[in-house]
């Protein structure tokens, strides 16, 4: 079995793998303060209680954006599960290349997003990923990853209006039923919800214009994904583990 772990600075997602096949998933929140030790009893605690066996995973690879927990999590690996997993970063092999300013300005999950999208479309692409930030990721004709832009996330807009603001309430992100609200939930709803699906075809469409490509295959992924993807009119396709397949492809380059 492999152990894949997509490290994101609100979530982390684990999954294993059997060939090509998921046959597990897990998301817990990220949180700096946990320890090793701490990381690897909940690993070992998830693995007991979906009939794993630990001792089974014969490899693992992280892809994480915040490094104090990637710390952690080597740690755990080594003692719980007695492997040293690949880390995404410098010096990995990819097979996609990075046309940045500076390629180590780019974050694990948007190269290992465009490493799954090249292998799914095998032609351009355009990754949006709804994280804690919302990225868009373009990848060239020849698998290249080219840039994009980062907005933020619709959990950071929303805890943003309300910290910041003395008489808006916090609310939960949902579509509306209207885009003209009549009280100050549905009008903060409809902000939010149409305002993004707005940001997201805007981006796109300017994104795909400026490639000059004649032709931009577009897929979604992260846990808003589903949401925003059914009014947007430019996804094509939802990927909810996309990251996680990207992990998958970036090890069996490795071997």
């Amino acid at each position: 079995m492999l152990l894949v772990v997509d490290v994101g600075n609100t979530n982390i997602v684990f999954g294993v793998y059997e060939g090509e096949t998921l046959v597990h998933h897990w998301r817990v929140a990220t949180r700096v303060e946990r320890t090793g030790d701490e990381y690897g009893m909940m690993m070992a605690n998830l693995f007991q209680l979906s009939g794993l066996n630990p001792r089974e995973v014969k490899g693992g690879i992280i892809g994480s954006v915040v490094p104090p927990v990637q710390s952690a999590l080597v740690r755990a690996l080594r003692r719980y599960f007695h492997i040293t997993p690949l880390l995404v970063g410098p010096g990995i092999k990819t097979g996609v290349p990075i046309r940045y300013d500076n390629p180590k300005e780019v974050g694990a999950d948007r190269i290992i997003n465009a490493v799954a999208a090249y292998d799914h479309f095998r032609q351009a692409a355009i990754v949006v990923d709804f994280g804690t930030a919302t990225t868009f990721d373009l990848v060239g004709e020849q698998g290249e990853y080219l840039g994009g832009a980062i907005a933020p996330g619709i959990g950071l807009a929303m805890d943003a209006l309300f910290e910041k603001t003395a008489k808006l309430p916090r609310i939960e992100v949902a579509r509306p039923r209207q885009v003209i609200g009549r009280d100050t939930v549905g009008s903060m709803q409809s902000g939010m919800f149409w305002g993004y699906v707005g940001l997201v075809d805007g981006l796109i469409s300017r994104i795909i214009e400026e490639s000059g490509f004649a032709s931009v295959r577009v897929m979604a992924t992260g846990g808003l994904a589903k949401m925003i993807a059914s009014e947007s009119k430019s996804i094509e396709t939802i990927d909810e583990f996309l990251t996680l397949t990207g992990l998958r492809i970036v090890y069996e380059r490795n071997q």
